[in-house]
């Protein structure tokens, strides 16, 4: 969730049904709660989300620490960083039908419970399985919050104006945790090493629990939609097989029986989910949506410019450090141009929505994300920060501008009473873009390093196949050598890295292109419309 979802928020607030589809069922009107306690829900609902959002880029910083410590493979790596994210787009729609049927404060106060007893497993966290398992944790407690927060809050503030503020709010509160997460995590990690990434979540999560149990009060849906659990496990298998088959596909540079197997049968499970979804008369997803064109191009053009931004986030911190030599903190300071960046786009997309209508704004943030991209690889340099600082700006301003104007066009494809199923793959989509994108690139730039790493004289077989598993893994090599065959395995590794780092951003900056050329292509508007209906 960034400030690109403050539109869609606020429109459901100023008279289009609710993004909940059970907004509007939940029984009597209740007494207006005092102001002082409607706040108060706000201010616990907004805080958990902040530490959503910053749980969604802390650990970008923090990743050759951990590699230090952990020594996780390539593979193990992008499933540390993205499985958070993948996890939660894979759980959001469920909880939020979950959380209809049981209530939903009894759903965010265990979700509350289950981020930060997820946040003290990171933390400790003394293996890689271990950290893994309690990032998925932790995307399970994201989305048990995420889903029932935006429920909780049209509950509680029933005045219209209220309600619009209030939404805003919670939105922005996501996407300045996801804004200073990387400084955040910058600071923690140099001073107290990686593990204090997840382990400043806990005494505020201590703090949100026990105010939110004193101030929410409970809301369900008296007549709930049905929970399907088939759907839920398709649909978490499926994504699983085939994520697990691009990463391993990735790490061994090439297919071998098992990861082609995985990534059929992960397809197959996908497939099984859409066609269950079609014919269910309560689905999770309602995929009628996508019959408009416009609906479908929007949501892609969100998946596919969300997903390009999260990498360059992560990437480019991985870059700046290993290639760099950056420090954590001096890593997460270079990244605020970007992120400012996005904020202000995100600030100013309804000025050159007006401007040029969303078509060709969308196009032209697409464009410049993509020119970005391309120049980044064409000219970047570690050594020059100053050379980035350009592309960087316009990469963020780009981002801004598509996620805020993207996730206002899936809205305004959709039919006023379809606002409901139209947000909840408008948040869907987010997540999972920044899963699939980490896992999509990270999964380019491991076959790079793996096939581009040169050979170093000195090493023996096992130290060189050591070395070609990761840049941690060339570090730990490094000691093991003499001083002058460690500097060559660095400089290998370097070169290694940085050609895989260009790999990316050439890829990124072609699908962004081609993205643009589908948004330019197929958001015309409907026949009959003007400009202004180009949403």
């Amino acid at each position: 969730m960034t400030e690109s979802k403050a539109p869609a928020a606020a429109g459901s607030a100023d008279g289009k049904k609710s993004a909940d589809p059970s907004a509007n069922t939940d029984g009597p009107a209740r007494p207006d709660l005092p102001a002082r306690q409607r706040w108060l829900v706000l201010a616990v609902v907004s805080g958990s989300l902040f530490l959503c959002g910053i749980d969604l880029t802390v650990l970008h910083v923090a990743v050759p620490s951990l590699s230090r410590d952990l020594e996780p493979s390539p593979a193990q790596l992008l499933w540390i960083v993205d499985v958070y994210s993948l996890t939660l787009a894979a759980l959001l729609v469920t909880c939020g039908t979950l959380g209809d049927r049981i209530g939903r404060r009894r759903m965010v106060l265990s979700g509350f419970f289950t981020f930060g007893l997820a946040s003290a497993a990171a933390a400790f966290a003394t293996s890689t399985a271990q950290l893994i398992a309690a990032r998925a944790a932790l995307g399970v407690g994201a989305a048990m919050i995420m889903a029932s927060t935006v429920a909780i809050i049209r509950v509680v503030f029933p005045d219209d104006r209220e309600r619009a503020v209030a939404l805003g709010i919670w939105t922005s509160a996501h996407s300045v945790g996801a804004t200073i997460g990387p400084l955040a995590g910058g600071l923690v990690t140099e001073r107290w090493g990686w593990g204090a990434v997840f382990l400043i979540n806990v005494p505020i999560i201590v703090v949100i629990l026990a105010v939110g149990a004193r101030v929410i009060p409970e809301s369900r849906n008296p007549v709930p939609r049905r929970w399907d659990v088939a759907s839920v496990a398709l649909s978490v298998t499926g994504l699983a097989g085939v994520v697990y088959a691009l990463k391993q596909a990735g790490e061994h540079a090439g297919l071998n029986t098992v990861i082609v197997v995985t990534g059929l049968v992960g397809g197959v499970l996908i497939l099984a989910f859409v066609r269950r979804q079609r014919r269910l008369s309560e689905p999770l997803l309602d995929f009628t949506l996508f019959r408009d064109r416009r609906f479908t191009t929007a949501t892609l053009c969100v998946i596919g410019c969300f997903g390009s931004y999260v990498a360059l986030l992560f990437f480019l911190t991985q870059w700046l450090q290993q290639v760099g030599a950056y420090s954590p903190l001096r890593a997460g300071l270079a990244l605020m141009p970007l992120a400012g960046a996005n904020a202000l786009g995100a600030v100013t997309a309804p000025w050159t929505a007006s401007r040029w209508g969303n078509r060709w704004a969308l196009t032209g943030a697409l464009s410049l994300f993509a020119v970005a991209y391309a120049v980044i690889a064409a000219v970047g340099d570690t050594a020059h920060y100053g050379v980035l600082l350009v592309p960087l700006l316009a990469a963020g301003y780009g981002a801004g501008i598509v996620m805020t104007l993207g996730a206002d066009s899936i809205m305004g494809a959709a039919q006023p009473e379809r606002s409901g199923e139209a947000a909840a793959i408008q948040e869907t989509s987010f997540e999972l873009g920044a899963g699939l994108g980490v896992a999509v690139l990270g999964t380019v730039l491991t076959a790079v390093y793996r096939t581009g790493l040169p050979q170093v004289p000195g090493l023996s077989a096992d130290q060189r196949a050591r070395a070609r598993e990761s840049f941690a893994a060339a570090e730990d090599v490094m000691a093991q050598v003499p001083s002058e065959t460690a500097r060559e395995v660095l400089r290998s590794a370097q070169h290694a890295y940085d050609r895989g780092f260009t790999a990316v951003s050439v890829i990124a900056a072609m699908g962004l292109a081609g993205t643009a050329l589908m948004a330019a292509t197929l958001l015309r508007p409907r026949r009959g419309a003007g400009r202004t209906g180009e949403h």
